[in-house]
Parts: structure tokens; sequence; C-alpha cells
């Protein structure tokens, strides 16, 4: 694919095929997002990839801990609930998802599903979980970086018939996800993204989230009309 046509075609996949990802693909997939730019080329990013009884061990510790109401102990910092413009486009792309899913906004039963989900991380067959070094943990460079090199993992991944979702709902609880992906305490985790081969009959995946404008988004400064 030429760029645009990832940077474009992209979408978050949040139901995927029950067919195993080649431990190489992924390896080209690591490849390629580790291209990205540092501060200072420091590359603080690291990649824990999980499958199989590990990534299964992880869903249900996950859930159970969570339904149990065991609090979200995520390590990045948690800036509260959106307000404004931006819970807006929160509640708008959760609208286009539960449209698609035919989950009405009384059905509770379809909205815990769908929560569950993430909790499972959308019962991807592989997780890729990033972290930082613990060493330069305080401030916001590293976590901007792995930001980066996550952008570049996703895209990597869309351009050779994977598809992904950032996710964050399974690892709200770190303790499961450190002994299950073998994280030591050195590690900051970040962030995960669900990865396979997506399934074209599963109906969130085909939406497309809403951007702003080029308009809404851009100053210009010191530019000639």
């Amino acid at each position: 694919m030429e760029y645009d046509e990832v940077v474009l075609g992209r979408r978050s996949i949040r139901g995927y095929r029950k067919k195993p990802v080649p431990r190489e693909l992924i390896k080209e997939v690591i490849e390629i997002a580790i291209r990205a730019p540092s501060s200072l080329n420091t590359q603080p990013w690291n990649f824990y990839v999980v499958a199989g009884e590990a990534l299964d061990k992880i869903r249900a510790g996950n859930t159970e801990r969570n339904l149990a109401g065991v609090p979200d102990s995520r390590e990045f910092r948690n800036h509260g609930a959106y307000e404004g413009v931006h819970r807006e486009r929160q509640i708008g792309i959760a609208k286009q998802l539960f449209k698609e899913m035919k989950i009405e906004r009384e059905d509770k039963e379809g909205r815990q599903s769908w929560v569950l989900r993430g909790f499972r991380q959308f019962d991807a067959p592989v997780s890729v979980v990033v972290t930082y070094d613990r060493s330069i943990h305080g401030g916001d460079i590293a976590p901007f970086d792995c930001g980066g090199a996550t952008n570049a993992l996703v895209n990597a991944a869309w351009s050779r018939g994977l598809g992904c979702v950032i996710n964050s709902q399974g690892i709200m609880q770190s303790p499961v996800v450190r002994e299950h992906a073998n994280i030591p305490d050195d590690q900051v985790i970040m962030i995960c993204v669900a990865m396979g081969f997506p399934d074209d009959s599963f109906p969130a995946n085909v939406v497309v989230s809403e951007r702003k404008t080029v308009d809404d988004a851009v100053t210009f400064v010191g530019f000639e009309d």
C-alpha cells in the first residue's frame, strides 16, 4: 500500500478471526514500528507480545478483578472523565459502534457485553503490551515517544492485512498483565494493542471514526494569505 492508503484506510478493529498471527509477521511489523522517531534517539519502548494461554489468563484475570470491583491500576496518568467537546467525541464514537452492533440505549445487557469485550482485549489472538523503562519514568517524553511507536505499529500492521485497536481496558489490572506477560518491575506499562486478522463479518469493524477538519485543528502563523 501507499502511505496515504494506509493512513486514510486504517480503522480500529474490534472483531477478529480465530486465526493465529505468525510470529515472523509480528516481528516484521515491529521492525517497522521501531523506526518511529524518539527524543534524542532514546528509543524508550519495549514490546511484550502475548498470545495463547498467557493471553487467556490476562483476559480472565482482568475481567474477574474488574467485575469484583478491584480498583483500576493502569500505570499511566489519568486525567479523569472527559468533558466538553472531548466528551462529545467520546459519545459520538460510542453511538457509531452501538448503531452497527444494534445495541440500543436501554440494552443494559448488550452494553455490559461490550464492556466485557474491552476487558478481554476484544478477543484478539495477540496482545502487544507497550512499556518503557522505569528509569525515565515521571516525565512526558517517554510516553510521547511510545505513542509515536504505537501509531507506527498499527499502521504497519494494517499495511500487512492485520487489524488493531489501541486498548487500555485490557490492562486495567496491571498486576495480572505483569504476571502473565512476564513484565519486570523495571518497566512501566504504557498501553496495549489488540492485534489479529479482521473478521469482516463483525459489524463494528466497518466504523470509521469522525475527525475534526484541518481548519478546526490547525493555526497557521507567519504565512502570507
